[in-house]
């Protein structure tokens, strides 16, 4: 499986500054808030400083009390002026994870479907689940709490410089031990949080897969082997988990230690240079003060790097998804219906050619079945001539421009694997008709034989309310009311019972009378119906004719026919 790619660093900073350029005049508001209200926290201490330099000379109690006032209103200060700068800053973060949230679904829907089959759903659930969440708590929190306490931090260690440069720099070579801690940490995080995104997305796979196909571990007695995949999941997303618990256990616990090295030189050379009249006992006070404020700041901008390399990781991966070439739409308005397919090599993810050189046209209206032994290639050629995938070599045109990225409306695939949405039966039928009226949606459900079931519009469908031939013909209904020129049918019926399938079958004729049908046939019954028949070989259209003269040649086709005929007919039957 090969996973959806994960954006770079530099990718990663032109996107941050591209979401801040969007609502810039809000991140501008916060960070002046921000300075303001650290302006107005550096206030208390210098007034404490006084203070005890007043006590110490003999001041009046006047100055002493208006001194004491000043760092009351500064802290209220302070707090109204942080609050109103968290306020902005949360609704700056709202607004961009909105934005995030609305550019992971508009990519989402442009990733072509194959590159979603070859991935796994499960990357991109957990990308836009989990990641995109991770995403949203640091717009909201930590971001804001961080750049609360960068402009916090800055200004305290500038007011330590400003009180005594000596002391300043005291400070700032007792913090380097934090500054080395944080540069190791920093250089091992991504890497170990990337790991734990992918591994996540791993497990979430195998979970998915395995609920999916309950049925067929349970059939064919697959649980522990199922249950030994699980588990190795399980212990890689341990190994990944313990990895990044790791990296914090060496953190945390050397910038606990370096919190105290700045405060304890600040407070010997301070006491050397009052002993030498060359600083008041206030300003030695003011700047121990300082930088015991300082772990506070420090502390939310540690305690938040966890989450910012967590959720730079999961930025990258919801980044990642616009890395992924989107479906270009093809140049031009077809002529006509005449699909033509020319000189078609196509592989799997690098692997050997599945098809060679097909060579193949359908003419408008007509109804083309596709047949073949398994593994001939023939679901491969029919998901290109739905423009699903993109020929590695080749052509495949309607009215003379590509397949490949025209709309779904204009050529529709339908196989046997249908989603059926929860909500009602009228809400998975509009999502391929969004304006049709209810007499409409019963016309539809009628025409494939859904309304012997199908009580209400109203009625809820989804999860495992639906059998698989109720699924199958929500499904086909969805069909009819998109009202394609051209539909493809991988064994679309082939969940529905004899009677039904032909029932089903005959009523979508009839409603889609006069359009191209492209039939990929099991059953050789259905091929016998068509206009004409397109035998497959080893990936190569060996055969292309009638029924009747298909069978009379004597080749590929007659073999494939006397085959079925013989399994479900007496010898000499016919």
């Amino acid at each position: 499986m090969t996973g959806l790619p994960v954006a770079e660093p530099s990718q990663v900073r032109r996107a941050a500054f591209r979401l801040i350029r969007r609502d810039g005049r809000a991140f501008a508001a916060m960070i002046v808030l921000n300075a303001l209200a650290a302006g107005a926290g550096l206030v208390g201490p210098w007034l404490l400083g006084r203070i005890i330099d007043e006590v110490k000379a003999g001041g009046a109690v006047g100055t002493v009390d208006r001194l004491a006032l000043g760092i009351l209103v500064f802290a209220l200060a302070q707090l109204l002026l942080a609050r109103y700068a968290s306020y902005v800053g949360h609704r700056f973060g709202e607004r961009t994870l909105a934005r995030v949230r609305e550019e992971f679904a508009d990519r989402a829907l442009a990733v072509p479907a194959s590159v979603i089959e070859r991935a796994g759903t499960g990357d991109l659930t957990t990308r836009g689940t989990t990641d995109v969440a991770a995403v949203g708590t640091t717009l909201r929190d930590a971001g804001p709490d961080v750049l609360i306490s960068g402009v916090q931090a800055v200004f305290i260690l500038g007011a330590v410089f400003m009180l005594d440069p000596l002391l300043g720099g005291l400070g700032v070579v007792g913090l380097l031990g934090i500054w080395f801690a944080v540069r190791w940490y920093m250089r091992r995080a991504l890497p170990a949080y990337l790991a734990e995104g992918s591994a996540n997305s791993a497990l979430a796979e195998q979970l998915a897969a395995t609920a999916a196909g309950a049925r067929t571990v349970e059939a064919l007695g697959l649980q522990e082997r199922r249950i030994a995949a699980g588990q190795d999941a399980i212990d890689t997303c341990r190994r990944t988990r313990t990895r990044t618990l790791f990296l914090r256990s060496v953190l945390f616990p050397i910038v606990d230690v370096s919190y105290a090295i700045p405060v304890v030189g600040v407070l010997l050379a301070g006491g050397v240079l009052h002993e030498r009249g060359v600083m008041s006992l206030g300003a030695v006070v003011a700047a121990a003060l300082y930088l015991r404020q300082l772990s506070q700041p420090l502390d939310a901008i540690l305690l938040r790097v966890e989450q910012l390399q967590s959720s730079g990781a999961s930025f990258a991966r919801v980044e990642g998804l616009g890395l992924v070439p989107a479906e270009v739409a093809s140049c031009g308005v077809p002529r006509d219906d005449r699909i033509e397919v020319s000189g078609v090599r196509y592989a799997y993810d690098g692997g050997g050619d599945v098809l060679h050189g097909v060579d193949l046209v359908v003419r408008p209206g007509e109804r083309l079945a596709i047949v073949g032994a398994s593994g001939a290639g023939k679901t491969t050629l029919g998901r290109l001539l739905a423009g699903i995938d993109k020929p590695r070599t080749g052509s495949v045109t309607v009215g003379r421009v590509p397949v490949y990225g025209l709309s779904r409306r204009r050529i529709v695939f339908v196989n046997q694997e249908h989603h059926v949405f929860l909500g009602t039966v009228r809400d998975n039928l509009l999502i391929a008709a969004p304006s049709a009226g209810d007499d409409e949606l019963r016309a539809a459900l009628a025409a494939v034989g859904a309304d012997e079931w199908v009580d209400a519009l109203d009625t809820e469908v989804g999860g495992y309310r639906l059998d698989g031939a109720q699924a199958q013909q929500l499904a086909l209904a969805r069909v009819v009311l998109a009202d394609p020129h051209t539909l493809v049918l991988d064994e679309a019926t082939a969940l529905l019972d004899p009677r039904t399938a032909r029932h089903t079958e005959r009523a979508l004729a009839a409603v889609l009378e006069g359009r191209t049908v492209i039939a990929i046939a099991h059953r050789l019954q259905t091929a016998r119906d068509a206009d004409r028949v397109a035998v497959m070989e080893d990936g190569r259209v060996v055969e292309v004719g009638g029924h009747e003269e298909l069978v009379a040649a004597g080749g590929t086709y007659a073999a494939l026919w006397r085959s079925w005929h013989g399994e479900r007919a007496p010898v000499g039957r016919e």
